[in-house]
């Protein structure tokens, strides 16, 4: 999966983030068009209306006296604008306090002076005027009562509204998308932190392309893990129980008949020596098995791998000869490793210990060791009766017997793959044709580049 160049998650919040502000702009201009032109409906009606006229009219009827009287009363003037008559000195004729920001615009646009009559020029004024009876120039202004230059309370208050809403939105998106996910996973790792070793994070969160779905996803992974690791150590406990209970029960057994007859024989003695290093046996592979945990245990070397097994061939000779087989070595030279010499040893030891066991009278054990690509494979086959298909992949878990339980302590092979596995490598067992197990180990070549 290919990674942007910024995280998924920042990404997302910028979208959201930049969708809110560009739905604000989209919404807030709507709404304000909206509110401006309903409050200009009552302004438009009043300047598009014969108001002025009237006003001239009542004007050449009885004078500003009449005009005043008409303003206060009988003007048709909506509710939504007011209606201004200025003198030529730009005073309202009804002494109203003209709004500051307009005192300026009428005193420069409005108001007509007394001396521009006398040239025959005369600037735009932007308002109707009427005359008076005794030829004072009255000027007209219609503003609308709700709204300013600067907005109005309405306007403001709209604005305002779509922002909450906005933000609103926002806010549920992210609590939604963010805050939630957030939210389960940390519900999860404080139940797995309280002994809930089944918490898990939901699968729709853990399926997120985000980061906080490989969070999940990765918490997951550690939970199963650690669920894997604790049944993992009850299994081996209730299994090592086990074995070490049938060697303290012959022990038990044998020392009552000893007591009973008040003397023990040397058949007795020996059952019981036997029984003794079966235990210290037992304990000493469990204890070499968990101290592979500890990356302390590994002494790194370049390790000739063809050489080894050579000497192993030699050491295990003996006990090849005793149990009626032969052992054949078949390897390419200088096979390099990187890794611990004794870990690799004991690995494969335990291997061909495992197949002397297995074989058969005349039997023939094979180990092959060559290079394919950047791997040395190492086979053992032997000649013995095999392993059932289902419990191929089980043999490499502690306890988990190939055969006659009574015949090895049950964790060499979890001991070669805890090995070869700390080498960075693979080991597998499959049936040969006819007859006989095969065990396969792949370790990476030492690379000298």
């Amino acid at each position: 999966m290919s990674r942007l160049p910024y995280p998924r998650l920042y990404m997302r919040m910028a979208l959201y983030i930049g969708a809110a502000l560009t739905a604000f702009v989209l919404i807030g201009a709507v709404a304000f068009a909206g509110i401006a032109a309903w409050e200009l409906t009552g302004y438009l009606k009043a300047r598009n209306s014969e108001i002025g006229r009237e006003a001239a009219a009542v004007m050449l009827d009885g004078g500003r006296p009449a005009v005043e009287q008409w303003l206060q009363s009988d003007a048709p003037i909506p509710g939504d604008a007011s209606v201004y008559v200025f003198d030529e000195q730009g005073i309202d004729i009804l002494n109203r306090t003209i709004p500051e920001m307009y005192a300026e615009f009428v005193a420069s646009s409005l108001v007509a002076a007394r001396n521009e009559a006398a040239g025959n020029f005369r600037p735009i004024r932007l308002t109707s005027q009427i005359i008076g009876p005794d030829g004072t120039v009255y000027s007209i202004l219609i503003v609308p009562r709700n709204i300013t230059l600067f907005g109005s309370i309405a306007t403001a208050a709209g604005l305002i509204l779509v922002a909450l809403v906005v933000i609103a939105i926002v806010a549920w998106l992210i609590a939604g998308r963010i805050g939630r996910p957030i939210g389960e996973l940390q519900e999860a790792v404080r139940n797995l932190a309280a002994g809930d070793i089944d918490a898990r994070v939901p699968d729709s969160i853990a399926c997120r392309p985000d980061e906080l779905g490989q969070l999940a996803d990765d918490f997951n992974s550690m939970a199963q893990h650690l669920d894997d690791l604790i049944e993992g150590r009850e299994r081996l406990m209730r299994e090592l129980s086990h074995e070490l209970r049938s060697p303290l029960t012959r022990l038990q057994a044998a020392l009552t008949l000893a007591t009973a007859r008040n003397t023990m024989t040397g058949d007795e003695r020996k059952r019981i020596e036997n029984e003794i290093a079966r235990m210290n046996k037992v304990i000493g592979d469990i204890l070499r098995y968990s101290a592979l945990d500890k990356s302390v245990s590994m002494q790194i070397r370049l390790v000739r791998l063809d050489r080894l097994l050579r000497r192993l061939v030699e050491v295990e000779e003996i006990e090849a000869r005793s149990a009626d087989c032969t052992l054949e070595l078949e390897s390419e030279r200088n096979l390099e490793v990187a890794g611990d010499p004794d870990l690799l040893n004991s690995a494969f030891e335990n291997i061909v210990r495992n197949a002397i066991r297995y074989s058969p009278a005349d039997g023939r054990i094979v180990i092959r060791a060559e290079r394919t690509g950047a791997n040395i494979n190492v086979s053992i086959e032997d000649q013995g009766p095999g392993v059932a298909p289902d419990k191929l992949e089980r043999i490499f878990e502690p306890y988990a017997h190939a055969g006659d339980p009574q015949s090895g302590t049950g964790v060499g092979l979890a001991i070669v793959r805890r090995v070869i596995e700390r080498h960075g490598g693979s080991v597998c067992a499959e049936n040969r044709a006819g007859a006989g197990l095969r065990l396969i180990a792949q370790i990476p070549a030492a690379d000298f580049s």
